[in-house]
């Protein structure tokens, strides 16, 4: 049995004609491509801030006091205030320290830790690098960031801060021993 559909004819030209704009297809692909990536970063930004929250009200549920309640409704805007606050607070530097030497140490510990990324970053974009000892380079290169606490803590010119930083120095240390002692005895047993 053979069933007719009768379809209108306006109805197909119309379909037609619009998916004879191919910048119209370009755009709507980035857009279906963007629309998962948005999701997915909207959902984890309110999982985060529920997180939050939600840890904030049962502190002070369990301390017995109030928690936030002064941004937004039940508190709820405390985590946006609390990182606009972050976003705008004033960089202190030491008075009587050596500020460059202070600023220096402090901007090199961020990019020290990103380095290692960026190793891998441009081993994936130009095939040109040859990076087969790649494990070692980022062991080597994630150990450089302890000068950047011990320059730090030197350049403020108060020996609290300076043993501050030698205990941050050392503490950094400590734990790159074990996880380099792990990292290259899966890399010597790969190689193996």
């Amino acid at each position: 049995m053979i069933v007719e559909m009768i379809i209108d004819t306006t109805t197909v030209q119309a379909i037609n004609s619009f998916s004879r704009l191919k910048s119209l297809n370009v755009v709507y692909g980035i857009i279906w491509m963007l629309v998962p990536i948005l999701t997915l970063v909207l959902g984890i930004t309110i999982g985060i801030l529920v997180i939050v929250w939600l840890e904030r009200e049962i502190s002070a549920g369990i301390q017995q006091r109030i928690g936030p309640e002064y941004a937004g409704p039940f508190g709820v805007l405390q985590a946006l205030a609390d990182g606009t606050k972050l976003l705008f607070k004033e960089n202190l530097f030491p008075s009587r320290g050596d500020t460059r030497l202070f600023s220096i140490g402090y901007g090199s510990n961020n990019k020290y830790s990103f380095l290692g990324g960026l190793r891998a970053a441009a081993q994936s974009i130009s095939y040109e690098m040859d990076l087969n000892i790649g494990v070692f380079l980022w062991i080597a290169i994630s150990s450089i960031a302890p000068i950047g606490l011990l320059m730090s803590g030197y350049g403020s010119n108060n020996k609290y801060s300076f043993l501050g930083g030698l205990r941050a120095a050392a503490q950094s240390i400590s734990y790159e021993i074990p996880l380099t002692l792990c990292v290259l005895s899966i890399s010597l047993r790969a190689i193996r």
